[in-house]
């Protein structure tokens, strides 16, 4: 009978990488088992072959898991083929005989994770012995000693399935006090370039702050070189990589940088620092606590807060119910927010969340500094991992990101509308004028009648004849962004976003753009 047991703890390719609870069993693009594949793994990796086996049956007869009956009680059953098995065996048996082919597959799947694994590992193995593991690495340390060893794959692997419908991209954050941000900006650059992947990381000495796109298979050695990394293996795990659909396309290139702030609040982190941030919630204890706030009757009255930490036009197309969603349009501006709406806070229990929970971290330190709250919360992977957990909770509509995707879609709420007629409507647009950064929501029937601009005077413009390139490279403020104020004052606590076109940021705080417009509009940061 098919064991889910693991072979013997010894073996060092234990301790590498054997994630089955990661694989997705319903992959239509899994490998097929060849010569080549099994020449890519070394000695230690075929004695393990046996038990990839029986790991990929073990998870195929998982994927069929059902309840059992109430009066059975916890027991569990499975169907297959339309068939409802009440015992292991018979499952077991089914699996055998019906589904051999689809347990071969998903072998070849698991054995490829084990070449991923074995080669990352003795990459890093032999880093470890030609530079002893130091929290502190210098300028003195070869960055080419910790990229991961890539020769068992050829560069068609390790580019292959960059596009949006079969790569992915990551993104993630670790704050931890770093002495040398240069050495890890040098490193991150020759990282990125050595796996083919694009995006933008963020370093200062603060910690880290990335996301980064290209195949699913340069994702998967990224994150075990960062996991594997002295500086931070005891800091970041598997679950703080937030990944979704997407590839090296959704960026126009690679950007690592060193800054003051790992997100930019404007507030030097020696003054608010990342130490003192509010109490941490899953994705589940937030889903209770939102749950709690909304069954209230009269949620204005209420002692809690449920805030948005994100720019308005994020959560203008997606944003949690009853939410404060300040109208302001870079998180550099919340600082001024919290103080000019300080009294909105006072004595209340707030509950923060953002795209990914960066900007949470440090958001939340200001305003606990401010001791003015009974309590600050903050939801601990942010919007995205909430989303994996509860696709269909108390988040309605999509979430934005700082990239050529400008959102990803767990459910099919629409919650914004075509800002000329009024349709529901969440696909964002760049305004037609060059020179303008304003997002834009319009239809598709009034992009057909040439309404394509955030207002009058851009629309005029996109009228006029041409400018010239020069003109083109300098950006003009619009009407949109002139009227809007930098730093709203809330009347009342359930504002709405408002419905107005959007500015699109200064500064691209969960993740940089694709082409050259979209630089000039982001051209400092990733945030989440």
């Amino acid at each position: 009978m098919p064991s889910s047991t693991s072979p013997d703890q010894g073996d060092d390719l234990e301790t590498c990488l054997l994630r089955f609870s990661d694989l997705d069993l319903k992959d239509t693009s899994i490998i097929n088992p060849s010569s080549s594949l099994k020449a890519e793994l070394d000695v230690n990796t075929k004695k393990k072959y046996s038990f990839a086996k029986k790991k990929a049956f073990a998870l195929f007869v998982k994927t069929k898991e059902v309840p059992a009956p109430s009066y059975k009680g916890k027991e569990i059953w499975w169907k297959c083929c339309q068939q409802l098995f009440t015992g292991p065996t018979s499952i077991h048996r089914h699996v055998a005989a019906q589904h051999a082919d689809e347990v071969w597959h998903q072998t070849a799947s698991v054995l490829k994770q084990l070449a991923v694994a074995s080669s990352t590992s003795k990459s890093l193995k032999s880093a470890d012995k030609r530079n002893p593991p130091k929290e502190c690495l210098t300028r003195n340390h070869d960055v080419s000693a910790w990229l991961p060893d890539i020769s068992c794959f050829s560069p068609d692997e390790l580019i292959s399935g960059e596009g949006s419908d079969e790569g992915e991209v990551l993104l993630y954050y670790c704050y931890r006090d770093l002495e040398d941000p240069h050495w890890i900006c040098a490193w991150q650059t020759a990282l990125c370039r050595h796996l083919h992947l694009t995006g933008k990381v963020r370093i200062a000495t603060e910690g880290i702050n990335g996301t980064v796109g290209g195949s699913k298979l340069a994702t998967r050695l990224y994150v075990e070189v960062m996991l594997s990394c002295p500086l931070f293996k005891h800091y970041l795990c598997e679950d703080d990589f937030k990944s979704s659909k997407g590839g090296a396309c959704c960026f126009p290139e690679l950007r690592v940088g060193v800054f003051e702030e790992i997100v930019p609040m404007g507030i030097s982190p020696n003054k608010i620092s990342y130490k003192k941030p509010g109490i941490h919630l899953s994705p589940g204890e937030f889903h209770k606590e939102v749950e709690k706030f909304l069954s209230q009757a009269n949620q204005e009255q209420s002692d809690t807060i449920l805030l948005d930490c994100r720019n308005f036009y994020e959560s203008k197309i997606g944003r949690f119910q009853g939410c404060l969603a300040p109208d302001i349009r870079k998180f550099s501006y919340f600082p001024g927010y919290v103080d000019r709406n300080l009294d909105l806070f006072r004595e209340k229990r707030v509950l923060m969340y953002c795209t990914g929970g960066i900007r949470c971290e440090r958001g939340s330190a200001y305003l606990k500094a401010k001791g003015v709250c009974k309590e600050v919360f903050q939801l601990k992977g942010g919007i995205h991992k909430y989303l994996e957990e509860f696709p269909d909770g108390f988040y309605k509509g999509k979430l934005f990101v700082f990239d050529e995707r400008y959102a990803l879609s767990y459910n099919s709420d629409i919650v914004s509308e075509c800002s000329y007629c009024g349709a529901p409507w969440d696909q964002y647009k760049l305004c037609s004028t060059p020179q303008c950064r304003q997002l834009v929501l319009t239809c598709p029937a009034c992009q057909g009648q040439g309404l394509t601009a955030c207002c009058v005077t851009c629309q005029d413009k996109g009228s006029s004849p041409a400018s010239s390139p020069a003109q083109h490279s300098f950006k003009e403020e619009c009407d949109c962004t002139a009227r809007r104020p930098r730093i709203p004052s809330e009347l009342s606590q359930q504002a709405p976003p408002p419905l107005s076109p959007e500015p699109r940021p200064d500064v691209a705080e969960d993740g940089p753009c694709l082409c050259e417009r979209h630089q000039q509009h982001f051209p400092e940061a990733s945030q989440s």
